[in-house]
């Protein structure tokens, strides 16, 4: 029923059992998958994960998805867990994502690289090596990272750790209380526009971050490229810079996007923003209009 999943529990399990790190590597695998499963709900070619779903819910989970969806994450992913641990512990992989960050010549990350490709086949999904690539806000590609920079020697951003298992506060999954809570806030007050979660739609919440990490991870990725020819480090470190900066203001066009469809006044907004709301304004449907087209 699980697939190739399973085929790597055996192995997995005993590895991370012996291992003295073993919490916070099934932390970190957990964090990784737990983000796989909230962007799941979008992805087309998932039909692993609402078959497990419907069987945990005795056949139909139809009824109350959301509640479901909560209460059987743990169950539903652990296969994935498990398999994601497995790789996490693989030294091959880790030797696949330092030759995809071009080794002794660093080079951003590709999003058809290695490891994310043999990472999509170990899960039993081939498909979802490109889309955990272009994830760049979540647990995997910081553990990528930190693999990487350990590597070169060099240093994390300031308040992280380059450790490789160290699980960011805001990479930490939801738990299911947690999680049940703000269900039954937004339950009891739908629409109210006094909770962020509950007026701006996951997959836009989700963009956000993403966007925001993605900036992050790609210029600490900068910081191994200042040396060789002038020209060359240069180069790359303005193309990167530009295209960073881009990363950001697409960040900010969403969350001002956000907030103002979420019921925020265009002119509190503009005043956070430091512009006038006209300005403001014109910004927004620009971007509104290159998302139509």
């Amino acid at each position: 029923m699980y697939g190739p999943a399973y085929g790597a529990a055996g192995r997995a399990g005993r590895a991370v059992r012996a291992g003295a790190e073993s919490e916070r590597v099934f932390a970190l695998a957990q964090a990784v998958v737990a983000r796989w499963w909230e962007q799941a709900l979008h992805w087309e070619r998932e039909k692993v994960w609402p078959r497990r779903l419907h069987q945990v819910a005795d056949g139909d989970a139809g009824g109350d998805l959301e509640w479901w969806r909560i209460v059987g994450r743990d169950a539903v992913v652990f296969p994935e867990v498990v398999a994601v641990a497995d790789v996490l512990l693989d030294p091959a992989m880790a030797q696949l994502v330092w030759v995809d960050s071009g080794a002794g010549q660093p080079r951003v990350l590709p999003v058809d690289g290695l490891f994310c490709r043999r990472l999509g086949e170990r899960v039993g999904r081939e498909w979802l090596g490109a889309l955990a690539a272009a994830d760049h806000g979540g647990p995997l590609l910081a553990w990528m990272g930190s693999v990487i920079r350990l590597r070169r020697g060099t240093g994390g951003p300031r308040g992280y750790d380059n450790d490789p298992w160290w699980l960011r506060r805001e990479h930490q999954p939801v738990t299911m209380a947690g999680q049940l809570r703000v269900l039954g806030k937004e339950k009891r007050a739908p629409g109210s526009g006094t909770m962020w979660r509950t007026v701006v739609p996951p997959e836009q919440r989700m963009r956000i971050g993403s966007l925001l990490g993605s900036a992050e991870e790609q210029l600490l990725q900068l910081r191994g490229v200042q040396s060789g020819p002038t020209a060359e480090v240069a180069r790359q470190l303005l193309q990167g810079l530009g295209r960073r900066a881009g990363l950001v203001e697409a960040a900010w066009k969403r969350t001002a996007v956000a907030a103002v469809n979420g019921g925020v006044p265009l002119q509190e907004v503009a005043r956070w923003a430091d512009m006038s709301p006209g300005k403001l304004r014109s910004i927004l449907t620009a971007g509104e209009q290159e998302d139509d087209g």
